[in-house]
């Protein structure tokens, strides 16, 4: 063949493209590979990073204040729901609402920071909400272990009794007995997570919670042997306090080295002693009330609830609230980063209290109690927030046994609504 100049010259442009497809692919490929490399760089560096913040102290210490804690919550005696499998542990223990055709609060959203970080240091492994919210509870059965005049039902006892629903929110609600006048006890619910945990970070959203005279209720965790596998109490109260009060109880040996919230660095104020053990401090523990008012009981409920977290890790235990309209973003995203939340409503520090040896085997319970060993104790005590004025003032009645049997209607605040509890393990 005779290569003509026009034919060369086209050969000629042939190669020239070729070439240039063949190096413009190549680039291309380079920069997608570089910028895969940046995101996964700037990923690692926001994670590595994210710890170190710095945290804030609140305030000075408020005047203590008496409380009073239950004796004998713990155990694994007492009977279940045969139906609904696992293990029993005993022990006692978010933007504004809107009232739904239930009569319960239901949430209307959140808001909340702008941004939530890409990953977390946590993974989630556990979830309860909407229908199938129940699932992976167990139902404790009998009386109360604290003494309240309870008496807790199983599944279907809750159902049949309209103690238990999931509302047009989709969020579970629990409630207590409100027939008009009951003899001796009213049947209430009470729920432990057929799972169980060694560390880990538990996330309870609620919407309501149990509240008025005569009520005790409480989301805690508990280890199978009590007080030798600890107890953590994350939300608990009595009557109408309003500042949730935390506490945990132990074998001898767990103390915090402080009772100054600034050197715990905590919001909270340690309202007992140092000690936590159970034994040594009549079954009171180490118990941190929250400065918020908002925290507990009516103030909580009016404001749409709000989030608790708890934080068990080899720092200790750390118990956070975040009230409806401040849950921070990396939450409600499902990649939670506790070191980024600034400072803990409550603390017990592994240096003095090594979270691995006094916190075994711990499941989360919620239950309600009426009066006991708590409620029933600090009757007629005024002088707490929320609680300025006895509940035996307030009510006319003595005691509050005689209160909680006679007047049915005082119980139709006594629910709690969740809208969810997850459970993080360290990745």
């Amino acid at each position: 063949m005779k290569l003509t100049p026009s034919l060369l010259l086209s050969l000629l442009l042939i190669s020239d493209f070729a070439e240039a497809s063949i190096f413009g692919r190549s680039l291309h490929k380079a920069h997608t590979r570089a910028v895969a490399h940046t995101h996964n760089l700037a990923r690692d560096l926001r994670v590595a990073f994210s710890g170190i913040l710095l945290s804030r102290a609140d305030g000075p210490q408020k005047q203590q204040v008496l409380y009073c804690r239950a004796s004998g919550r713990g155990g694994n005696t007492n009977n279940t729901d045969g139906g609904s499998g696992g293990t029993n542990h005993t022990a006692h223990s978010t933007v504004s609402g809107s009232t739904s055709s239930t009569g319960t609060k239901t949430s209307s959203g959140s808001s909340a920071t702008p941004t939530a970080p890409v990953s977390s240091p946590w993974k989630l492994v556990e979830t309860h909400k909407g229908s199938s919210f129940f699932d992976g509870w167990s139902f404790f059965v009998g009386g109360d272990p604290t003494h309240g005049i309870v008496e807790y039902v199983d599944q279907n006892g809750g159902w049949a009794n309209n103690l238990l629903q999931i509302n047009d929110a989709g969020n579970a609600i629990m409630r207590v007995e409100t027939t008009p006048k009951v003899q001796n006890t009213r049947k209430s619910i009470r729920i432990t997570s057929q799972s169980s945990w060694n560390g880990g970070l538990i996330i309870m959203d609620s919407v309501h919670m149990p509240t008025g005279c005569g009520t005790w209720p409480a989301f805690w965790t508990n280890g199978p042997t009590w007080p030798t596998t600890g107890e953590i109490d994350i939300v608990e109260g009595v009557h109408d306090y309003t500042n949730n009060q935390a506490t945990i109880h132990t074998d001898p040996g767990c103390t915090i080295a402080s009772s100054n919230s600034n050197t715990l660095s905590i919001s909270g104020n340690v309202i007992g002693g140092t000690d936590c053990a159970a034994l040594t401090t009549g079954n009171q523990g180490c118990g941190i009330r929250a400065s918020s008012s908002n925290s507990f009981g009516k103030a909580f409920n009016d404001n749409g609830g709000g989030v608790y977290a708890m934080k068990w890790d080899t720092t200790g235990v750390a118990i956070y609230f975040f009230s409806r309209g401040s849950v921070p973003a990396d939450i409600l995203a499902g990649v939670p980063n506790p070191d980024g939340w600034g400072t803990a409503q409550a603390r017990w520090p592994a240096t003095s209290c090594d979270p691995f040896k006094y916190f075994i085997n711990h499941s989360a319970i919620f239950d309600t109690t009426l009066c006991g060993d708590w409620a029933g104790a600090v009757w007629g005590v005024s002088g707490i927030p929320g609680q300025e004025q006895s509940c035996a003032a307030r009510t006319g009645f003595a005691t509050c046994e005689e209160f909680v049997r006679s007047n049915g209607v005082a119980f139709n605040e006594a629910y709690w609504e969740v809208k969810s509890v997850q459970i993080y393990q360290l990745r």
